[in-house]
């Protein structure tokens, strides 16, 4: 993992992810690039006029003395620091911004639903999640604790998700020692016997080339997917959740088009999103 995308807005959301981010870029020896999103008016951007320009100087002078005071952490020694100003508070820019540098993850924190101006709020991270093609770790509350011993990877084992799942699988590889795969089984018409859950499992395993996988799979049945995700995550004892996911619209026919994005911003565990 060379690179960690940490967007933050300064505040103790921002600071809690920023320590997750530390430890991981230190276990890791990544670069951590801490972007934070103005909201300034394209007006302001382009005109000319010199009043307009003072103001945005003025924000850019106030934005580079709070990355100074928020980057000034003990916990931050020794790593490869890189602060990011960007002009526009635009979700999507995240993204292209880890694109751009190549990052392997983005780290968000969330505090749920807010009328709150500011990156972590649960309708933000959901931005987030549901544009990103580089995969997010959505973190909530003081989270240092990175050893993530017991993952559940949450999957629906459709031949459309194989390209997500090795993808997660390979991170996964690097953030965690253990990691079992999960299938919710839902009374609605996608209701399976376990003897068709079996053989979907198998053939899903058998074409993404991870037959080693078939010992880590659980089946669940509850009311709904998002349920049957945090119940056993609970029982289980579970550090983080993993989900797959494709697509900028459905985010997986299985997940209903906003399981992943409601977890991540509900969940009290970790979430790692990973989609193509």
């Amino acid at each position: 993992m060379k690179k960690i995308i940490l967007p933050v807005d300064f505040s103790k959301h921002s600071e809690y992810a920023l320590e997750t981010a530390a430890a991981l870029a230190k276990k890791h020896n990544s670069q951590l690039i801490v972007m934070n999103m103005l909201e300034l008016s394209e007006s302001i951007v382009s005109n000319s006029s010199s009043d307009r320009q003072n103001e945005m100087l003025f924000n850019l002078a106030l934005a580079n003395k709070e990355f100074e005071s928020f980057l000034d952490k003990e916990y931050l020694e020794g790593l490869d620091v890189v602060p990011m100003i960007k002009h526009h508070k635009v979700l999507k820019e995240v993204d292209a911004v880890a694109k751009s540098e190549g990052a392997d993850l983005i780290i968000m924190g969330s505090r749920g639903h807010s009328n709150h101006d500011g990156i972590f709020t649960g309708s933000n991270t959901e931005k987030v999640v549901r544009f990103s093609e580089t995969p997010v770790l959505v973190v909530k509350g003081k989270n240092t604790d990175i050893n993530f011993d017991n993952v559940v990877l949450a999957t629906d084992f459709s031949e459309e998700s194989i390209p997500a799942f090795q993808k997660a699988a390979g991170l996964l590889g690097e953030l965690a020692s253990n990691v079992s795969l999960l299938h919710v089984n839902v009374p609605s018409n996608k209701f399976r016997s376990s003897e068709e859950i079996e053989e979907k499992a198998a053939n899903f395993l058998a074409k993404a080339n991870a037959e080693n996988w078939k010992d880590k799979v659980n089946y669940v049945a509850d009311y709904t997917v998002e349920d049957g995700i945090l119940n056993h995550s609970r029982r289980s004892g579970a550090k983080a959740i993993a989900m797959t996911t494709h697509g900028r619209k459905g985010l997986s026919h299985f997940f209903g088009g906003s399981v992943t994005e409601d977890l991540a911003n509900h969940a009290k565990l970790p979430v790692l999103t990973v989609k193509m």
